[in-house]
């Protein structure tokens, strides 16, 4: 299996397709696989990049916590072993985290950035202790975490009409190390807001996001849409969190128009 090295850990990695570089980070508690769904038509017209960020899928822990900033660097570890210097970053939940990290660290790197049902905003008071009751319950036992909380992501309608593809998708979770969910979950809680990047981007940013998202609320990405020229987006309205799953269509055509930009 292809991987980079960073901090003596492994990182692994998939690459498809000829074109324009695009990198795929997936979400907390997901792996590369999420982006199955979009690969065989992206890689039509694009070098695809799929990361499993630390402590993800088939990628190591380097430490108790997985900074932002150094998923952000492991990143940058991947494009280095590739010999790739521009990009463009398409990241889901977590991974529009980390997306934003790599911008405001290696900005000569980005050609654009989409926030697929993310944020720029980092996690207020009660998210944070949110965070830590979460840490405290993975702790004692991390797979029924994964097990009540993965639903929750979905609307309730898709749980029942997407079955088949819920219990692949928290199947993929459940491989997750009970290290590798607290150290993303103690880096999350620590992020730092990145809004300032989204002031006078030097690049197109997109906003994906769903009308119906049970983690961020609809007014927070209609906000982060106005703040400058070059930031547009959508609110698709039948998605919850999972958009890829719930409605991968609508947001196939979402992510073909942002990398047309």
């Amino acid at each position: 299996m292809p991987h980079a090295l960073y901090k003596k850990a492994k990182i692994h990695f998939t690459e498809s397709g000829k074109g324009i570089a695009v990198v795929l980070l997936h979400g907390f508690i997901e792996t590369c696989t999420m982006w199955d769904v979009f690969i065989p038509e992206l890689s039509k017209k694009y070098r695809l990049i799929c990361i499993d960020l630390p402590g993800h899928g088939r990628s190591e822990c380097f430490g108790y916590t997985h900074t932002m900033e150094e998923m952000a660097s492991c990143v940058e570890t991947v494009l280095k072993e590739l010999r790739i210097r521009k990009v463009k970053l398409i990241g889901h939940s977590m991974g529009g985290y980390v997306a934003l990290a790599f911008a405001d660290l290696y900005p000569d790197y980005i050609k654009g950035v989409c926030l697929f049902f993310s944020t720029s905003k980092g996690d207020n008071d009660q998210k944070k202790k949110d965070r830590t009751r979460a840490i405290n319950v993975v702790k004692e036992n991390h797979k029924s975490f994964i097990r009540v909380a993965f639903p929750k992501l979905f609307r309730s309608k898709y749980r029942l009409t997407k079955k088949i593809e819920i219990k692949a998708a928290k199947n993929e979770a459940l491989r997750t190390s009970k290290q590798g969910i607290i150290a993303a979950l103690e880096g999350m809680k620590k992020r730092p807001s990145r809004e300032i990047l989204l002031k006078f981007p030097p690049y197109p940013i997109y906003i994906v996001s769903g009308l119906k998202d049970p983690v961020i609320p609809v007014s927070t990405i209609e906000k982060q849409m106005n703040r400058s020229e070059n930031i547009s987006g959508v609110i698709l309205k039948e998605p919850g969190h999972m958009g890829h799953i719930e409605a991968p269509d609508d947001c196939l055509r979402e992510l073909k128009w942002f990398l047309k930009l």
